[in-house]
C-alpha cells in the first residue's frame, strides 16, 4: 500500500516513533513522512498525527482513506490536546480514538480504540512514550483493518460530545505560592522544550524543567 505520515510540525517528539514505524514497514509498503499538505502524494491510507493543518476534502480525495489519531475518547474530548486537558483533570486513563477525517473536527467514524494508563508519577516524557505506542499499535491496526476490508462505525450517538479550547501559554503558568504537591500534575505534563510550565515571582518569570532520578531500578 501507499501509504502517507502527515505531522505538521518538525519540532513534534513523535516525528522520532514515525521515522521507526516507516522503516519498519517500509520493505511492505511505500511510506511517505510529510510535514506539509501541500507535500502529501496521494496513495490508499493518509494518517495525520499530530496535524495543525486543515486537510480538507479534495485533498483527502487523494486517498482511499484519511484517518486521524486522537487521545481521547470520542466523542468525548474533540478538540485540542485533550490528553493533556484529561490529565489536568486528574484521569489515570487516556483512551486513543482512529477514526475517519472529515470536514467537521474529530466527527468521524471510529476505526478503532486503545487505552493505556498514567501513573501519577509518570512525566511527560513517559506520557509520550505510551501515547506513541499507542498510536503506532493502531497504525499497524488500521493498515490489517483495510487488508480485511473492515468498515468504521458512528461515533456513539447516546454520547454527548465534549470539546477541549485550544492550550495557549498561559495555560502553562503555576502558582507560586501553592505547594509542589498540588502542582506536581500540571508540571509533569508540561513539555519543558516547548511548552514549560512556568512561573512568576519578584518581577520575572521562570521556566521549571523536571527529571525523574531513579534510586532502586524501578519506575
Amino acid at each position: 500500500m501507499k501509504i502517507t505520515l502527515l505531522c505538521t510540525n518538525r519540532e513534534h517528539p513523535v516525528n522520532d516513533w514515525l521515522v521507526r514505524w516507516q522503516a519498519r514497514h517500509q520493505g511492505l509498503h511505500d511510506i511517505v513522512l510529510c510535514c506539509d499538505r501541500e507535500e502529501l502524494p496521494g496513495g490508499d491510507i493518509l494518517f495525520l498525527i499530530s496535524c495543525s493543518q486543515i486537510v480538507d476534502a479534495e485533498t483527502r480525495n487523494k486517498y482511499m482513506h484519511t484517518m486521524v489519531l486522537h487521545a481521547s475518547d470520542l466523542p468525548k474530548g474533540r478538540g485540542w490536546s485533550p490528553h493533556i486537558w484529561a490529565l489536568l483533570a486528574g484521569n489515570d486513563t487516556i483512551t486513543v480514538s482512529l477514526l475517519t477525517a472529515e470536514d467537521s473536527v474529530d466527527t468521524g467514524e471510529i476505526w478503532a480504540k486503545r487505552s493505556f494508563s498514567v501513573p501519577p508519577h509518570m512525566l511527560y516524557d513517559e506520557i509520550n512514550q505510551r501515547l506513541f505506542d499507542t498510536e503506532l499499535i493502531l497504525m499497524d491496526e488500521a493498515i490489517t483493518l483495510v487488508e480485511q476490508g473492515a468498515k468504521p462505525v458512528s461515533q456513539a450517538g447516546d454520547v454527548a460530545p465534549s470539546y477541549y479550547r485550544k492550550r495557549t501559554p498561559v495555560d502553562s503558568e503555576v502558582d507560586p505560592n501553592y505547594p509542589l504537591s498540588q502542582l506536581f500534575n500540571t508540571i509533569r505534563v508540561m513539555d519543558p522544550q516547548r511548552f514549560p510550565a512556568y512561573f512568576k515571582l519578584h518581577g520575572h518569570t521562570y521556566t521549571i524543567e523536571i527529571k525523574k532520578v531513579p534510586s532502586d531500578g524501578r519506575n
